[in-house]
């Protein structure tokens, strides 16, 4: 009796520890995402602010047919030193646009031919916007010619190539994807990073990057938050719709009754994997990258659908209305794959999915003959793959 009675004790005892133990590795998210060590603050997300306004200059750029070929592929894949943008501090940076799309760790370091073949993809509409759109400016689009098409209210001319695409937006959305999601939940949320060489043990004794004041983990989760919040003027209280790319299109998505939440979602599960980070609970830091994956991921479906869907609306009544939401919408359905499911290492739709829509949507003359048949037999297949119907994304 005595001996199970000791048994018993000894149970206790290690269950006691065990709690103990547990409580301590347990994480609480901050009010904000703010971090500071000695008073001084942990985060630094720089190189993704001048991406995005790089991103920014680039995309506005597209719509001036002043440019060249070279002026636009210079911000595209700018080189330090040139004179590629307005901002001077832009230019004097080593950072660009191309050497980041399609170049996260998880997708694409052992894919480089894919790599090779999306990066040609984003030069190839750069090229057909000087080569067969800019001259047709002062020209009118037809079914097989490129030019402009006036909205219906004869307020807004939209210049497309022969099938109707703008290739302004499917580079901006497809950017979306190929940059910054791809980025953010391939690459700086992936393991492979965020626990490659001595990251852990460094992050676990609190070793610091060079001079900096956050260790090498603390930061990679920091550029992933960079992509998303980087022209937030205040962080910690993020207002969305502050740039052309992600920042904005989860404010729509969030504006949409149906998803309204998910940008509470994704910054609450930025600051708790983060302080999981500081607190060195990795377990929790893995389920709040999770958490961040379809998040994210779902903002590509929902506007991928809402533009295809939105252009199928006014298909007959308005051209220039109906192709701008289209070319929009092949922009998302180019991003979709970059999408990452949770627990996975697959996209939400693969390349040859998405391949194979991009395809069909520019069959013949494109946008000029599409049929709302097709819209709808895509819009269906993109969101069956997330948990959202249709009728959810108008």
């Amino acid at each position: 009796m005595k001996k199970v009675l000791l048994s018993l004790s000894m149970a206790l005892v290690l269950l006691s520890c065990n709690n103990s133990e547990n409580e301590l590795t347990v994480t609480e998210a901050p009010a904000t995402y703010s971090f500071k060590r000695n008073g001084v603050t942990t985060v630094s997300y720089s190189g993704q602010t001048t991406r995005i306004a790089m991103g920014g200059e680039f995309v506005s750029a597209l719509s001036d047919n002043t440019q060249t070929t070279a002026s636009l592929s210079g911000k595209f894949a700018h080189v330090e030193g040139e004179a590629d943008f307005t901002d001077a501090d832009l230019n004097a940076s080593s950072k660009s646009i191309r050497s980041k799309t399609a170049a996260s760790t998880d997708f694409y370091s052992d894919n480089t031919a894919d790599a090779s073949i999306i990066k040609a993809q984003f030069d190839s509409w750069i090229a057909a916007q000087v080569n067969d759109v800019f001259p047709q400016w002062d020209e009118d689009a037809s079914a097989g010619v490129a030019g402009g098409v006036l909205s219906a209210d004869g307020t807004k001319t939209r210049y497309v190539n022969e099938k109707g695409l703008e290739y302004n937006q499917v580079i901006n959305k497809g950017l979306i994807g190929g940059l910054m999601i791809d980025q953010i939940v391939n690459n700086y949320l992936s393991v492979a990073v965020l626990d490659a060489g001595d990251n852990i043990a460094n992050n676990d004794a609190d070793i610091l990057d060079g001079d900096n004041n956050y260790t090498t983990m603390e930061h990679k989760w920091d550029e992933a938050f960079g992509y998303l919040y980087g022209l937030e003027a205040n962080a910690t209280a993020p207002t969305l719709g502050n740039d052309s790319f992600l920042n904005k299109y989860l404010d729509r998505v969030d504006s949409d009754e149906d998803f309204t939440g998910i940008a509470t979602d994704i910054y609450n599960a930025f600051k708790l994997g983060r302080a999981a980070i500081v607190n060195k609970d990795y377990t929790t830091r893995n389920e709040q990258a999770e958490i961040l994956r379809e998040k994210l991921s779902i903002i590509i479906g929902v506007r991928a659908v809402h533009y295809l869907q939105a252009g199928k609306d006014v298909l007959d009544s308005d051209k220039a209305a109906a192709f701008h939401d289209l070319s929009e919408g092949l922009g998302f359905v180019y991003s979709l794959q970059f999408t990452r499911k949770p627990n996975s290492t697959e996209p939400y739709l693969s390349k040859e999915e998405v391949d194979g829509f991009m395809t069909t949507l520019q069959a013949g003359n494109g946008f000029w003959d599409v049929t709302s048949t097709t819209l709808d037999d895509i819009s269906t297949t993109i969101a069956s793959k997330f948990s959202f119907t249709v009728a959810e994304t108008h």
